[in-house]
């Protein structure tokens, strides 16, 4: 079934567990996370970024995942993810997600509260909950190299007063992690996800959490993280099961064979986060 972001990850706040958040490409996309989350019994969110939007458009993401929802047997949550306009998330709750963020974490402070505030506002109109950021996730969702020279964590301070002026419903925070491929071991600032846990009430969200030890996105779940997103892993793993097929039959011209053994390695890593976050067994 499919049901709003903010349902889950409440739940997983009285739970202390958190939510995973995967980044969907295509059907074969879809179809793996899916698989993934019934296996476990694991609520899911699956997500789109602007990025991913402009390949296929948000009525083409929305169908694929209604579709997926309609007769699954755990909730699914379809959630826009790194919004980059008022407009482009309003396209997206006419189109059917069920969860949006906006992302003006690059503007000044107040006018991240301005924009959060504005998208806040429809949203709750229409009964769809809005995650914000506050503070540097670093690198590029889509594509990436890491931003540098900017400071990586969230103000406690501010992400309260962020969290009240504005009314999004949950708050991605900047801990030291960062989009795209690391190039060394990444580090969580688990004092940083505990000082804003103290502050603020809404469910806290880990973004750039492709690479980082499962370890340490157990101790920022246990400090108050809620959801954890996922997106280059998904990418590499079905690029790595798709050409792995194809380096051993070189002659096969049948996508949907390369595509099956790409969707079973991406099941493989997200079964494996599932059990890591503590959503499996929960839906």
């Amino acid at each position: 079934m499919l049901v709003t972001a903010d349902e889950l990850l409440q739940d997983a706040q009285a739970g202390t567990y958190a939510v995973g958040a995967f980044n969907i490409e295509s059907l074969e996309f879809v179809m793996a996370v899916l698989r993934a989350a019934e296996e476990r019994t694991s609520p899911v969110i699956m997500q789109t970024t602007p990025g991913t939007v402009a390949y296929a458009g948000l009525d083409y993401y929305a169908a694929m995942v209604g579709a997926a929802a309609k007769n699954a047997r755990i909730p699914v949550a379809l959630h826009l993810d790194h919004g980059d306009s008022f407009e482009r998330c309003v396209a997206a709750m006419h189109a059917g997600y069920t969860s949006v963020m906006i992302d003006g974490s690059r503007l000044p402070f107040e006018d991240n509260i301005a924009l959060t505030a504005d998208v806040a506002r429809v949203a709750r109109a229409v009964g769809v909950p809005v995650e914000a950021e506050l503070g540097k996730v670093g690198g590029k969702e889509d594509d990436g190299p890491a931003v540098t020279g900017e400071n990586p964590y969230t103000d406690p301070d501010e992400a309260a007063e962020f969290v009240e002026r504005t009314g999004c419903t949950s708050l991605a925070i900047g801990v030291g992690t960062s989009h795209g491929v690391y190039t060394g071991t990444p580090h969580i600032a688990q004092d940083v996800v505990r000082a804003i846990r103290n502050r603020v009430d809404a469910p806290l969200v880990l973004h750039g959490t492709s690479g980082v030890p499962d370890e340490q996105v157990a101790e920022a779940i246990a400090h108050g993280i809620c959801k954890v997103n996922y997106a280059t892993e998904l990418r590499q793993a079905y690029t790595r099961g798709f050409m792995d097929y194809m380096a051993a039959h070189p002659a096969c011209f049948d996508p949907k064979k390369p595509n099956a053994r790409a969707m079973d390695e991406i099941v493989a890593v997200v079964a494996h986060h599932m059990d890591n976050l503590g959503s499996s067994g929960k839906a």
